[in-house]
């Protein structure tokens, strides 16, 4: 299948174009990471602590901030989570804000900041760590609302618990919800030992400052290694240059896509660290298919410029580039659509990538190839152009290690195909 035949579009003659896309995305997102937003590191790398908390109503941000503050948690991030009818909302506290000998710390200083209304002598059931269905049996077997066997207990504290967690989505907004899976006097009889806040915390995140930045320094060197390794490949499967302009391509893929995460905003996890080695992978992969059948037209059109056959290569290949590349984008934009506040860091990275590597393959890896053939031209004119990179063990076609006759004769013996210009 193919949407595109026989294409002689000129994309060495966008150059220019391309290269003015490419300075205007790196700079704003370099100018970014400068004196803007800088890089926006999750918990993952500064270390702190995320609580995920869902509010039984409309959580009031401004409200919550303030309450933070006046517990002495100053620069907490707040933000919605999740679908907007769940009344969710993720802190985030930074690594200042929280104690490396009690990781959970942060998470304990937040809880007691948001329970605006406790009440003494008594648990809040929607919020304590302690209380599971042991603790609520116990309560119930000390009272004994029921007059009955201390084990028909456990059957009515999971029916407490499942009604909370299932049913209520871990927050009740008041005791008297219950009422609908228990008798009335089991009701009464835990008010007077629990009472229920407007929130309860469903999970945290917590990194310390030593995994953070051990995490940071691992990830950087994820991403250089990739690039190295994929230099080398290239060095031993094509010609050097053809390595170089590949990193180059991908280098600027990067740079893109961090920029983008950090003109909107959007804290870079590790989740984001492995969609950016995705990306990685993907676009090498494309720059290695363009980059083939340049150097399978190298040797059939040896009486064509560099140019020409990089323009040539580029219009046969376009229309796997657009459906390999298309389908997939489809596939990460449906995921970044629908995929949910999780994957979002994750998704939001592949839906750039896809795209910048899929340029980047076309307008900066292969014209990097004619730009570095002009610059030796310049300052040796006369020199060989850039050699076809050897498929076999070096011989011409027609001949054994020798091209054709006439102006751009491969020299006898040498073993390599060269492009006239």
């Amino acid at each position: 299948m193919e949407f595109f035949r026989n294409t002689n579009i000129d994309f060495l003659g966008k150059k220019w174009y391309f290269l003015s896309f490419s300075l205007i995305f790196s700079v704003a997102g370099i100018l970014s990471m400068i004196f803007w937003h800088h890089i926006p590191l999750g918990v993952d790398f500064r270390g702190g602590t995320l609580v995920y908390v869902k509010f039984a109503e409309t959580p009031n941000i401004s409200r919550i901030r303030a309450d933070l503050d006046h517990a002495g948690l100053h620069n907490a991030k707040i933000q919605r989570y999740g679908d907007p009818v769940n009344d969710e909302v993720v802190i985030s506290l930074d690594l200042k804000e929280t104690s490396e000998a009690d990781l959970s710390k942060g998470k304990n200083q937040i809880i007691a900041a948001l329970e605006t209304n406790p009440q003494q002598g008594k648990e809040d059931l929607n919020n304590s760590d302690k209380i599971g269905v042991a603790e609520v049996r116990s309560k119930l077997v000390e009272r004994d609302p029921l007059h009955t066997n201390p084990e028909d207990y456990d059957r009515v504290a999971r029916q407490i618990m499942d009604y909370r967690n299932k049913n209520a989505g871990g927050v009740l907004k008041n005791i008297d919800e219950l009422k609908a899976v228990v008798p009335g006097t089991v009701v009464d009889s835990l008010k007077q030992d629990f009472y229920t806040s407007n929130f309860g915390v469903k999970g945290a995140d917590i990194v310390g400052p030593q995994v953070g930045d051990q995490l940071k320094r691992q990830a950087w060197l994820a991403v250089i290694f990739s690039l190295i390794g994929m230099l080398v490949y290239l060095w031993f499967r094509f010609e050097l240059i053809y390595g170089v302009a590949a990193v180059v391509a991908v280098f600027h893929d990067t740079l893109i896509t961090v920029g983008a995460f950090s003109l909107t905003n959007k804290e870079i996890s590790l989740t984001v660290i492995a969609a950016i080695l995705t990306l990685v992978g993907y676009s090498m992969n494309d720059t290695i298919v363009v980059f083939d059948r340049i150097r399978e037209n190298i040797k059939l059109m040896r009486r064509e410029g560099l140019a020409e056959i990089v323009n040539r290569s580029i219009n046969q290949t376009l229309s796997r580039t657009i459906l390999t590349s298309g389908l997939t984008f489809l596939t990460v934009l449906s995921l970044y659509l629908f995929g949910g506040e999780v994957l979002n860091g994750f998704s939001f990275a592949l839906v750039i990538g896809i795209l910048i590597g899929t340029y980047s393959s076309i307008a900066v890896a292969a014209p990097m190839l004619v730009a570095y053939q002009d610059w030796r031209s310049k300052k040796a004119p006369g020199m060989a152009p850039i050699p076809a990179p050897q498929a076999g063990k070096g011989q011409a076609p027609g001949g054994k290690g020798q091209g054709t006759s006439g102006k751009g004769q491969t020299p006898a013996g040498k073993g390599k195909v060269r492009a006239k210009v």
